[in-house]
């Protein structure tokens, strides 16, 4: 298993990152014209190789500015991470394909036109990639790609790391200071960042399995907004990411509302000709280093809490079941300014990512399935019942749920259904719902009363109470 270090500058002085900025920002020109060029999907299937010999002929690589190998793995990294913009895309076009052919004959047929890089010859496809796969664009200007044999690395007598990497004339190198006592190894990526350098790097770790042993029940999860994680045993998990999301959204409402106001003050100054005015009012009030240090703080403790929510399900699991967190969903309702915002920063990646590698290192199984209307159906009769705010209320029988815990004892259900599998589409899992309660209906209860159904579907106390 591959997995990324990062290792920090430290004590780096000025002139060192001034030069590395300028070269960062030279190779940004670079990545920007590789994605101007070759981002469009319907040049799907180009090789850097080929468009490094393709520059070198023609003179364009004259105009760079800085030395071949540095531009080159540029070049290579860009077009890698044009090939995984277009597979993320081709991901929703499969859905798609699945979708809209029953047969499975022409769903092979497609997917392997998809990736054969022959799309453009069915109609339906290109349709699909140029709704998925836009003509993606590149602003990144501040990285640097060091190829393995460009470096040296050697340890000062104190254990830290320092490297040397070239700089934009031959045979000039740039000493970097790190705060490590490990030294990096393999490509380098190097991220500029508020006056310090990010040495990103991947490792081999076979050894990264969790000594900590996972669970041993069954759990499904659901991914809630308040809290990271609800589990089918109605345990709540990671409740203070609601506390954390909210804090952070009405800080940057009032931060951005203040910006607002002295920007306007520094456009009336530079409309009005007081240049100087405007100049110092934008570089002493409008900068960006406080609050990327304040995102980065705010990021770094959704994943602490996130991580150990994850960790605390596995604690209790071998096998988790979960919905795909990849999916978007589009909701009908017109919701507020501060919800939206709030939404917006609503962390389901992390979560993704979270579930991933815990599962994987811990050695639990980890399962996706199809989600939807799992927050409306009550599972004490299998119907879709009337949501009120995290209130589910079943109509037939009177029962009150939790609406995350309903969710997560329906994903927990979910899995090996065979008619609702992960593909399948939201409208026809309701259509489903409501067939198999009309056959329900018809056959015989054996025994309706409310203290059995209380038995076998348990509802939080707290509920009960209210």
């Amino acid at each position: 298993m591959k997995v990324t270090r990062i290792a920090y500058s430290k004590n780096l002085n000025a002139g060192k990152y001034a030069q590395l900025e300028e070269q960062a920002r030279r190779l940004g020109r670079v990545r920007a014209m590789v994605w101007a060029r070759y981002g469009s999907p319907l040049r799907d299937g180009v090789k850097d190789r080929k468009i490094r010999d393709a520059w070198m002929a023609d003179g364009t690589a004259d105009s760079f500015g800085v030395l071949a190998n540095a531009w080159k793995e540029t070049v290579r990294d860009a077009v890698a991470d044009i090939a995984a913009y277009r597979e993320a895309g081709k991901v929703k076009v499969r859905k798609a394909v699945h979708r809209r052919y029953r047969e499975e004959s022409q769903r092979k047929k497609a997917y392997m036109a998809l990736k054969r890089g022959r799309w453009q010859d069915d109609s339906f496809l290109a349709r699909q990639m140029r709704q998925h796969v836009k003509h993606g664009v590149s602003r990144a200007a501040n990285q640097i790609v060091v190829r393995s044999d460009q470096y040296n690395t050697w340890t000062m007598s104190g254990g830290d790391v320092w490297i040397d990497i070239p700089g934009l004339e031959r045979r000039q190198k740039i000493a970097i200071p790190l705060n490590t006592s490990v030294a990096p190894s393999g490509t380098l990526r190097l991220i500029l960042r508020a006056g310090y350098v990010e040495v990103h790097y991947a490792i081999d770790a076979p050894d990264l399995i969790e000594t900590r042993p996972c669970g041993a029940g069954k759990l499904g999860v659901d991914k809630g907004y308040t809290e990271v994680l609800t589990d089918s045993d109605g345990v709540h998990h990671g409740q203070e990411l609601g506390a954390l999301l909210r804090a952070e959204s009405d800080f940057i409402k009032v931060k951005n509302a203040r910006r607002a106001k002295i920007r306007s003050v520094a456009e009336k100054a530079r409309k009005s000709g007081n240049l100087a005015k405007a100049d110092r009012i934008v570089r002493n009030n409008l900068g960006h280093a406080k609050r990327n240090r304040r995102r980065s703080r705010f990021e770094s403790c959704v994943r602490s809490v996130t991580f150990t929510a994850v960790h605390a399900v596995v604690d209790k699991a071998s096998h988790v079941v979960t919905e795909d967190l990849t999916r978007s969903f589009v909701s009908r309702r017109k919701l507020g300014k501060n919800t939206n915002r709030r939404l917006a920063a609503w962390t389901k990646g992390v979560t993704a990512e979270a579930l991933s590698s815990v599962a994987e290192r811990r050695g639990s199984a980890l399962t996706l399935v199809n989600a939807a209307y799992s927050s409306q159906v009550v599972p004490c009769c299998q119907i879709i019942g009337r949501r009120c705010g995290d209130r589910l209320h079943c109509t037939r029988c009177g029962e009150l749920w939790q609406a995350d815990h309903a969710a997560a004892i329906n994903i927990l259900e979910r899995d090996g259904d065979p008619a609702i599998t992960i593909w399948t589409p939201f409208d026809r899992v309701k259509e489903l719902i409501q067939e198999r309660d009309r056959l329900r209906t018809r056959l015989p209860v054996q025994d309706s009363s409310a203290p059995a159904r209380r038995a076998n579907y348990p509802i939080r106390a707290a509920m009960l109470k209210e």
